[in-house]
């Protein structure tokens, strides 16, 4: 039985670009990283003697997001649509929306629309979708209040 999450991983082409990304305009702080090298007979991965940087971003005491740069064998280029089968997105809450969106881009950062606001009978809920620097989906949610 599945108890608890631990981490969410994205494959990256740019490990550095991708970790500004997170950590200073997200806010995301870097948890820990590790150099990983798969023996000749492969590990978990399947791919045998596999070389990666792990790189975990998250929020204390919460979910974090694995930042895996495949050194050895390099990583394939091309993305999945978002209505694609195997597309995946992270959402986050935040605590207030239309800031967020204001100072992301006021950064350059490009939403698919502007945030949607709904009233709820627990108060108003907003939505947003947006793409790392990576082309990663991202939503972000805030809560009804």
């Amino acid at each position: 039985m599945v108890m608890n999450f631990d981490h969410t991983g994205i494959v990256v082409q740019d490990l550095e670009k991708i970790t500004d990304f997170y950590v200073n305009t997200l806010g995301l702080a870097i948890e820990h990283e590790i150099d990983a090298v798969a023996p000749s007979e492969g590990d978990h991965t399947g791919f045998p003697g596999a070389r990666r940087t792990l790189r975990f971003v998250g929020i204390e005491n919460n979910h974090r997001i694995e930042l895996v740069k495949y050194h050895n064998p390099p990583g394939e280029e091309g993305y999945l649509r978002k209505n694609q089968f195997g597309a995946m997105h992270i959402c986050f809450h935040v605590e207030d929306l239309q800031t967020i969106f204001d100072g992301l881009t006021a950064k350059g950062i490009e939403f698919v629309t502007d945030p949607i606001f709904r009233e709820t009978p627990e108060g108003t809920r907003g939505i947003i979708y947006l793409q790392d620097p990576e082309g990663n989906w991202l939503e972000f949610i805030q809560p009804p209040k």
